[in-house]
């Protein structure tokens, strides 16, 4: 749906299609049908932002194919949908019955990721509304943070100028600008804003920036406002927010028995104590981060092991939970952080970002009595999500677009 600051820009918020597992075309078309539509019209809102997800190799396909682009455009155009972003996080298999680490790779590192990443760039010009000031792809935070050694950093650092090169290419050759948003995650070589600032200065700013999960920055143990404030300073634009909220427990020892129903197989959920607070506040704005918020003393690089090594509390989880509905207690969620940080970004004279994704991508492994049991379910649950979200930002002066779409 769009909004409207009052600065005059319009802010597009749309929710992440990584929830679901479709990875060919066919499949992505049908589950328009049988999510997207019915949460555009659940919402009573046209057009429905879409943070749409392609593997690689249907974004391999879509770009080597125009008339596909145009396709799927049309596709979405007629259902009242509109993408003006693209995850590219996972390179593919997002949903399968195990992902842990595999979600990091391939990486900056390699060839195959810098293609993707372009593939998407170039499918993503031909899906852009036509008033659409521009795309953008969020991506990984360069790498796992192992192994990672300075020919790593090299040979990363190359690829970047390769993106901002192969990202102008794009411009030229259709008109429409597309940035990159570098996504701080625990774990990775990038998990904080003075990690992105000690790692990411000095890349093509005007093509190349920050996507901000704002799960990711609660489990840093951020200030939000300080970390826009040190971004801002480093001259590393937002240019996508994923609107997320992680799990929380005040007193982990003692919620033991309600956070072990939280394991769960598929995805990682690195853990973090206050302690990384510390760590993340030692550090000036633009100098290189020492200490290490990965840290095994205040730091798990997933739930179940936090939970054995019995880490300090209170712990925060990276663990996407639906916006509107936070754990029943003892445990919480941090959307104390969520609000803070929309309230810095929006608060202002003008729109500190203009591209919001809901990514609560974990509804399919929640625990049992809180995960959807049909599509239907589902599709309410990721309604409620962009409403919470939506009153959020009005409630900070933003103002809703009731304009429909025109349909092809």
């Amino acid at each position: 749906m769009r909004l409207r600051h009052a600065g005059g820009r319009a802010v597009h918020l749309g929710y992440c299609t990584n929830v679901h597992p479709a990875e060919d075309l066919a499949g992505i078309v049908a589950q328009l049908d049988t999510f997207a539509v019915p949460v555009r019209e659940t919402l009573d809102v046209e057009p429905l932002g879409l943070g749409l997800w392609l593997a690689a190799p249907v974004a391999a396909a879509l770009a080597a194919d125009p008339a596909a682009r145009r396709q799927l455009r049309t596709e979405l155009t007629v259902r009242g949908l509109e993408v003006v972003t693209l995850n590219g996080f996972p390179y593919a298999a997002f949903q399968a019955p195990v992902v842990k680490g595999a979600v990091y790779r391939p990486d900056w590192t390699t060839d195959d990721r810098l293609r993707y990443t372009l593939d998407l760039a170039r499918v993503l010009a031909d899906l852009l509304p036509d008033d659409a000031a521009r795309g953008s792809v969020s991506t990984l935070p360069l790498a796992w943070r192992t192994p990672w050694d300075s020919a790593r950093a090299d040979a990363a650092r190359r690829r970047l100028d390769q993106l901002a090169t192969g990202l102008a290419t794009v411009e030229r050759d259709t008109g429409r600008p597309v940035r990159v948003g570098f996504e701080p995650e625990p774990g990775c070589v990038v998990e904080s804003t003075p990690q992105a600032v000690a790692a990411l200065s000095g890349m093509d700013t005007d093509r190349l920036g920050i996507c901000l999960d704002l799960a990711h920055l609660a489990c840093a143990w951020e200030e939000p406002a300080a970390a826009l404030e040190r971004l801002a300073a480093a001259d590393l634009p937002v240019v996508k927010v994923q609107v997320s909220a992680a799990l929380e427990a005040a007193d982990p020892a003692g919620d033991a028995a309600a956070l072990r129903r939280w394991v769960e197989p598929r995805f990682l959920h690195q853990t973090r104590t206050a302690g990384c607070a510390a760590a993340t506040d030692a550090v000036p704005a633009g100098a290189a981060q020492d200490t290490d918020p990965a840290d095994p003393s205040w730091a798990a690089d997933d739930l179940d092991a936090a939970l054995d090594a019995a880490l300090p509390g209170p712990w925060r989880v990276h663990y996407h939970v639906p916006l509107h509905a936070p754990p029943e207690p003892p445990l919480g969620s941090t959307l104390p952080v969520l609000r803070a940080a929309l309230a810095a970004l929006f608060a202002g004279a003008d729109a500190g970002c203009d591209h919001l994704d809901v990514e609560t991508y974990t509804w399919g492994v929640l625990p049992v009595a809180r995960r959807p049991r049909t599509d239907a379910e589902l599709a309410a649950g990721i309604a409620a999500e962009l409403a919470f979200t939506r009153d959020e930002l009005v409630a900070l002066g933003l103002t809703q677009s009731l304009t429909k779409a025109v349909r092809a």
